[in-house]
């Protein structure tokens, strides 16, 4: 992984009520540190492998978590969270976007699920080396695709020597 998610999240300055939406959650490390931090809030697990849903329960379970909500959906596809209309605080987009085939689909899901004024951790990978070969999307680029999609940075966060980190707000 070769970033900490807690720290991530920190930096990121959840408050404890917070609804959040952890997309392409994976095995869940960013869904389960969310969970231990917005204890008055509610995390929603958005993955669409069916394995790490087993897994993430797992986690869930061992954490005494029950805020934690898992949801098979698919983060590329307009509604594709099951996620209403303007219902989360924040977003968490870790290790993800370099994945995702349509990126111009995934952020409209983003915004879509947002607050007003909702904000996004987008964290991903900065070397194209540590991914043997995985075409990355550079830290610009990223910036500049959220742009166009009604985003502002707010501040970039350090997220390990492999990663970038970047917090957003939906416009």
């Amino acid at each position: 992984m070769f970033t900490n998610p807690l720290k991530n999240l920190k930096a990121f300055g959840l408050k404890e009520d917070n609804i959040i939406a952890d997309l392409g959650a994976g095995t869940g490390y960013y869904s389960i540190a969310a969970g231990g931090l917005v204890l008055k809030g509610k995390v929603y697990a958005v993955e669409l492998q069916k394995d790490f849903l087993d897994t993430i329960k797992s986690r869930i379970l061992e954490a005494h978590l029950n805020n934690v909500e898992i949801i098979l959906g698919d983060v590329e596809k307009f509604g594709g969270t099951k996620l209403g209309d303007g219902i989360v605080d924040a977003v968490i987009a870790s290790n993800i976007l370099f994945q995702v085939e349509d990126k111009e689909k995934f952020i409209e899901e983003m915004k879509r699920i947002l607050k007003p004024n909702g904000r996004v951790l987008l964290i991903d990978w900065s070397e194209l080396s540590i991914m043997g070969g995985t075409i990355i999307v550079p830290k610009d680029k990223a910036e500049e695709m959220f742009k166009k999609k009604g985003f502002l940075v707010e501040r970039e966060i350090d997220a390990g020597g492999h990663h970038y980190g970047m917090i957003l707000v939906k416009s």
